[in-house]
């Protein structure tokens, strides 16, 4: 296997246009670097309000699926359903074009991109968090009950948190997957990384450089996010004393 992907990469420097490569001018896109660090903040910004809204309202749907109440079994089961089992290009074009037809309502470009993605990260995070609780050892919930522990503090003190602990990694993988998926609003000119670099693209005609530096930009801070997972257990692991 090694033998073959030396191979390849062999094969892909003989095919190289190396006339190309040595015209490449990455020093121009200095020049730019206020506009592209402004198109990484509106990432970042995508990327919190999906990890944060994804994670408080796709808890409150885990938690649904577990009322004995039907109904709101059913539209949680129903919620995650949809948003996960659809597009995200989809529902961003739906949510901004489609839906001010039927609602009469107006949205913004970057409205109508955090909506959609934070809609569809809640039914992803939905998912994680319901498979955390079904982690939790069935004894929690059968000792609270028998303690006379109110719901909500049964929930809140009892289930959750050793829930979120085992939880971490999963978050933090969907976590990237929205920090790249954000590029997806770039349909929407919302003015993220994607966006910003496209027009610088067009604008100097150097689609080379700009898109291999926004490709490192995205590996870097996903790397860091991902490195944050570690963090995130070896501090737990310090406050439980292992």
């Amino acid at each position: 296997m090694t033998a073959g992907l030396a191979g390849l990469i062999a094969l892909a420097l003989i095919n190289l246009n190396w006339k190309i490569v040595g015209g490449l001018d990455f020093a121009v896109l200095w020049q730019y670097r206020g506009t592209l660090a402004e198109g990484l903040v509106m990432t970042l910004v995508l990327t919190a309000a999906a990890a944060a809204c994804g994670i408080f309202f796709g808890t409150i749907l885990a938690v649904l699926t577990q009322v004995p109440l039907a109904p709101a079994r059913w539209f949680a089961i129903g919620y995650v359903e949809l948003f996960r089992n659809t597009p995200i290009l989809v529902q961003v074009l739906w949510i901004h074009f489609a839906l001010p037809l039927v609602s009469g309502i107006n949205t913004s470009a970057i409205v109508s991109g955090v909506i959609a993605i934070v809609l569809q990260a809640s039914a992803y995070f939905g998912e994680i968090v319901r498979g955390g609780i079904r982690a939790v050892p069935a004894g929690y919930g059968e000792a609270s009950d028998a303690l006379g522990i109110p719901v909500y503090t049964r929930w809140r003190r009892v289930i959750l948190p050793p829930a979120f602990r085992v939880m971490i990694p999963p978050f933090v993988n969907m976590t990237i997957s929205f920090f790249k998926a954000s590029a997806i609003l770039t349909v929407l000119q919302v003015g993220e990384l994607m966006t910003v670099s496209t027009r610088i693209a067009n604008a100097i005609f150097k689609p080379i450089e700009i898109l291999t530096l926004a490709a490192l930009i995205y590996f870097l801070f996903g790397y860091a996010i991902s490195q944050s997972t570690h963090w995130l257990e070896r501090s737990l692991a310090r406050r439980e004393g292992r």
